[in-house]
């Protein structure tokens, strides 16, 4: 006899379950695939396969050089004593973290993962990455009030417009010293980028390595913010890194520390930022690349403005002011920059390298200085 409709019959429930538990299975999997990849990753950067170490980069053959120097950017050695928490992996997108302490310092083991396997490996130290609140809208909101309210100030009679109208003149009545420094630091930035067309490889080895100190410190996860978050991530990096840390102190010493260390940064950035890597996505960053690199310039200006004033006997606090007025300067240009940056990262950039292809058909590198977009960010 048929059975009941009510309980249906029993071979049919067997083949259901065994789906049910089928797919489970395979769901279940998929979730831990990146997890175990990851730990194997770690495991293998941990004892040395991944990484070579940097007297390797510098003895390398000028053939094997820039492989290895790219190698040792992605996969930068463990520091000594490193202990990784291998059981308590963070999965966010196609990242996954390992709580990790060499000795007291504590921080994280981000491991990138591409098509199932580890793109980079590296360690972050706690407080290292940009501050949690700056990548909440609210800090985006903040940022794009703080820039209407600086641009109305600016527009009106008030401190910050005086301030505006004296650097000028500063520039004006220093015309030749600012030519000097605009011709000396961008005459290097172009000597960069003309060296890259000579050295491609090493250039682009170069440029993964900026690129992945950038990731290392998490300007990266700005980028699916959206444009306001990642203005205020970018002006903030920019402003606290580039133009007052290694801007206005190393300049408050009579300005030539400012100069040599930008001098090296100009032409770092020529060589890794070169038309040779970025092809017809230069002109997309060219105008963050003019504005960003005014703002360095200003502040180096302002260095020797600060050192031919105590050379002419006007004395250090005559300098100073001097040096002040331009670093100003230099930050409304970082605030223009940084709105432009986060358009064109999010706008030009993401949209344009999802069909764009690099020099000689590559696909572009994953990681570079010009913050691009996920999961290139670059």
């Amino acid at each position: 006899p048929a059975p009941s409709a009510g309980r249906g019959c029993p071979w049919r429930r067997s083949r259901v379950r065994f789906l049910a538990a089928l797919l489970l299975g395979l769901f279940s999997l998929a979730l831990a695939a990146p997890e175990e990849a990851a730990r194997e990753a770690v495991a293998r950067w941990l004892r040395g396969e991944l990484s070579p170490s940097l007297e390797e980069v510098l003895r390398a053959p000028p053939e094997e050089a820039p492989r290895l120097l790219e190698r040792f950017a992605l996969f930068p050695p463990p520091p000594d004593g490193l202990t990784v928490n291998l059981e308590s992996p963070e999965v966010e997108g196609n990242r996954v973290s390992f709580p990790a302490a060499p000795g007291e310092e504590v921080g994280e083991v981000v491991v990138v993962l591409e098509g199932g396997e580890a793109r980079r490996v590296y360690f972050r130290p706690e407080g290292l990455g940009v501050p949690a609140y700056l990548l909440t809208p609210l800090a985006g909101f903040g940022f794009f009030l703080l820039s209407l309210f600086w641009v109305f100030l600016l527009l009106r009679p008030s401190p910050f417009r005086a301030w505006l109208l004296e650097a000028w003149a500063l520039v004006r009545s220093q015309r030749g010293l600012y030519l000097f420094t605009n011709l000396f630091l961008y005459g290097l930035f172009a000597l960069g980028s003309l060296l890259a067309y000579a050295m491609p490889e090493l250039a682009r080895a170069v440029q993964v390595l900026f690129g992945g100190a950038l990731e290392a410190i998490g300007l990266q996860e700005a980028v699916g913010k959206g444009v306001l978050v990642l203005a205020g991530v970018i002006f903030h990096w920019n402003f606290s890194q580039g133009l007052f840390l290694t801007g206005l102190l190393p300049a408050l010493l009579l300005g030539v520390p400012v100069l040599l260390l930008n001098a090296l940064r100009y032409f770092a950035f020529g060589f890794a930022l070169s038309p040779a890597l970025l092809g017809s996505a230069f002109l997309f960053h060219l105008p963050t690349l003019l504005l960003e690199l005014q703002a360095y310039i200003l502040v180096t200006f302002g260095g020797l403005v600060l050192l031919a004033r105590v050379a002419g006997g006007q004395g250090y606090r005559e300098g100073l002011k001097g040096l002040l007025l331009a670093f100003y300067l230099g930050a409304l240009f970082l605030l223009a920059a940084a709105w432009y940056e986060a358009w064109e990262v999010v706008f030009l950039l993401c949209g344009w390298r999802s069909w764009a292809r690099g020099p000689g058909g590559r696909p572009w590198p994953s990681s570079s200085p010009a913050k691009g977009c996920p999961p290139g960010f670059g």
